[in-house]
């Protein structure tokens, strides 16, 4: 009885949301990484290429903000590229994306990617079948020649619970800071769950390929998938911490006789709020 007791503790604890209190402390040890990441790739000239894809609500935008958030944006580039153009439908699917692959000394991030044409194209019948079947194909030989090229390309798919995802709709619906997040492609998505799933493992099956493989993190637990797929970040992307010189800062020049103006700015009012 014993044994099963603490098999349950242990379910139990594997179900618990990860307190905001211990996640901002794993956070800020990794923005710390993150930081010495980017002036190892600046240092050295390396092309890091990262691709999230995933369900909707899964925490894609919210993954890509905790990256960001404290790196810089002329390094750590986001691409969320919107609604083709007329003249890009008509090119070479892959051809908008290209121009957005990253330089010498930079991470770029897509938040949703070419993989559309797998996923949400391909579901709400905005091509055809045959035209999936060609980008199939092709992208991982698209895939190897950028990883060829000298890009480390990571490729991530969040995947989060049907009762999950439908409390976070639901919360979109109700909040008003959310709002924006809900658009009528989230409503028509939601009711086609299982044609997401097999559009999901037939992209899986063509494009999960040795070279440019999936990771997959699974995202009931925002908090706990954020630091997870950080923390695999930075082990797949090797890099050394750069010696830093100590900093002091420099005297400040004295007045010289300047003395603040008596101009009638326009000073915003200071408000107290509550904090509790």
């Amino acid at each position: 009885m014993a044994k099963k007791l603490k098999t349950t503790q242990r379910v139990e604890h594997a179900q618990q949301k990860l307190k905001r209190r211990d996640y901002e402390r794993a956070l800020a040890e990794l923005h710390v990484e993150l930081v010495k990441l980017q002036q190892w790739v600046v240092h050295k000239g390396m092309k890091i290429c990262v691709v999230f894809e995933g369900r909707d609500t899964a925490g894609k935008g919210g993954t890509i903000k905790a990256i960001t958030e404290r790196v810089s944006p002329r390094v750590f580039r986001v691409i969320a590229l919107p609604t083709p153009t007329e003249r890009e439908k008509s090119q070479m699917y892959i051809q908008r994306y290209i121009p957005h692959l990253p330089a010498a000394g930079e991470v770029v991030i897509f938040d949703r990617s070419w993989y559309n044409r797998a996923g949400v194209e391909r579901v709400m019948g905005f091509c055809t079948e045959e035209q999936v079947k060609r980008f199939l194909d092709a992208v991982p030989s698209v895939e190897k020649a950028i990883i060829e090229s000298g890009v480390i390309l990571l490729k991530y798919w969040l995947e989060v619970s049907p009762k999950e995802q439908t409390r976070r709709l639901q919360a979109r619906i109700n909040d008003g800071r959310k709002v924006w997040k809900l658009s009528p492609m989230d409503l028509k998505s939601y009711s086609r769950w299982y044609d997401y799933s097999r559009a999901r493992d037939d992209m899986f099956a063509e494009t999960d390929t040795s070279w440019a493989p999936w990771f997959v993190a699974r995202s009931d637990d925002k908090r706990q998938a954020r630091l997870n797929i950080i923390r695999h970040l930075l082990d797949h992307i090797p890099y050394e911490d750069l010696p830093r010189e100590t900093v002091t800062l420099p005297k400040r020049q004295d007045p010289n006789g300047y003395e603040e103006p008596n101009y009638p700015l326009k000073v915003i009012p200071e408000r107290h709020w509550p904090t509790g």
